[in-house]
C-alpha cells in the first residue's frame, strides 16, 4: 500500500472521530460535512492505489467512486448521492438556520451509521489490504 493510501485511510478515522465529536456537541451540520469529508478521504485512498497517483483535488464522491472502478450497491450509490448533495450546502450554506433545520439529529446520525457502514465496507476493498 502507498504511503499517500495510508495516510487518506489515518485522515478518514480521524475525520469520523470528528463527526463523532460534532454529533455529541449538537453540531449536526458538521457531521454531515464530516461525513462526506471520510468518505471522500477513503474513496481518494482506493483512486491512490487504483491510479498510483494522487487523486484529483474534488469533492465530487461519485467521481471518485467512478475513478476508483467501485462495485457500489444501488443502495451505496444512492448514499453516495445523497451525502454528495448535502456537501454544498453544509460546506457553504446560504441560509444557517435553515440548513440547520434541514439536519436534525436524527439525519446527521443515520448520515453516521451509512457513512460508517459504507467507510466498512470500501476498507475491505482489497487494494486496501497492507501488503
Amino acid at each position: 500500500m502507498l504511503k499517500a493510501t495510508e495516510n487518506w485511510l489515518a485522515q478518514v478515522d480521524y475525520d469520523l472521530a470528528t463527526a463523532e465529536h460534532m454529533l455529541t456537541a449538537g453540531r449536526y451540520i458538521y457531521v454531515v460535512f464530516m461525513c462526506h469529508m471520510a468518505l471522500e478521504k477513503a474513496l481518494k485512498a482506493v483512486v491512490t492505489e487504483e491510479t498510483r497517483e494522487l487523486p484529483p483535488r474534488t469533492h465530487n464522491l461519485i467521481d471518485l467512486a467512478r475513478r476508483g472502478k467501485l462495485a457500489l450497491s444501488q443502495a451505496q450509490q444512492d448514499f453516495i448521492g445523497k451525502i454528495n448533495d448535502a456537501s454544498v450546502v453544509t460546506r457553504y450554506p446560504d441560509n444557517l438556520s435553515r440548513i440547520v433545520d434541514d439536519y436534525p439529529e436524527p439525519i446527521a446520525r443515520q448520515y453516521s451509521v451509512e457513512t460508517k457502514e459504507l467507510i466498512e465496507w470500501i476498507r475491505q476493498d482489497p487494494r486496501l489490504q497492507a501488503s
